[in-house]
């Protein structure tokens, strides 16, 4: 199977917040549709491993922000590429608060969505969340930013392989999940959080 072929699904990307009991906390995440129309309901899917997912499922609240054209790699290596679990994402950023009091992205983003969770399920890597939509508003004109435009446009390169040393095994640059072994197969899926090869980085003995 190629996995590659998913990939021309249309995806937006989002910075999914959440907040419970004064800790708060957000993760990049390509995986947000409306799914009802009356009362207005939307369906994320987030990694389980992620603390975003862990206080989202203790809170039963959450807010979205659409991610922009004009975003930066370094806005989404931010929020997509480290862990809450070691890091405050939020300490020292200018965060303003939905009306359930969750902290959004107002630069990088052209919108916000606010959703109150009615209905979870565990996918096994992910959970699916079921949210109302509590409120909505847009924060520029700019267009969101695709998944598509995301791969092409924003996300770097990937350097040449070092020569001089021996490549032992490739880390998830998503989740950390180390494949073991010198060379990641091309259909390879990360068995935690589902990025292909593209999102592995070599480790060298």
């Amino acid at each position: 199977m190629d996995k590659k072929a998913i990939y021309n699904l249309t995806y937006g990307v989002f910075m999914l917040s959440t907040k419970f009991d004064g800790k708060a906390n957000g993760c990049i995440t390509n995986t947000c549709m409306q799914v009802a129309n009356n009362p207005i309901r939307i369906a994320i899917s987030v990694i389980n491993s992620n603390y975003t997912c862990e206080l989202i499922k203790k809170s039963g609240i959450f807010a979205i922000s659409l991610l922009d054209k004009e975003c930066t790699f370094e806005t989404i290596k931010w929020w997509g590429f480290q862990s809450g679990h070691d890091v405050d994402k939020m300490d020292g950023l200018p965060m303003p608060e939905d009306i359930q009091g969750v902290p959004y992205l107002s630069y990088h983003s052209c919108a916000v969505i606010s959703g109150k969770v009615v209905e979870q399920h565990d996918l096994g890597s992910h959970t699916l969340f079921i949210a109302e939509v509590v409120d909505a508003k847009l924060l520029s004109d700019n267009e969101p930013l695709t998944y598509a435009d995301y791969q092409n446009n924003v996300k770097p390169k990937p350097e040449a392989p070092k020569t001089d040393k021996k490549i032992v095994g490739w880390r998830c640059k998503i989740c950390n999940y180390v494949y073991e072994g010198s060379e990641l197969p091309a259909d390879f899926s990360c068995p935690t959080c589902g990025h292909g090869p593209e999102d592995f980085e070599p480790i060298y003995g």
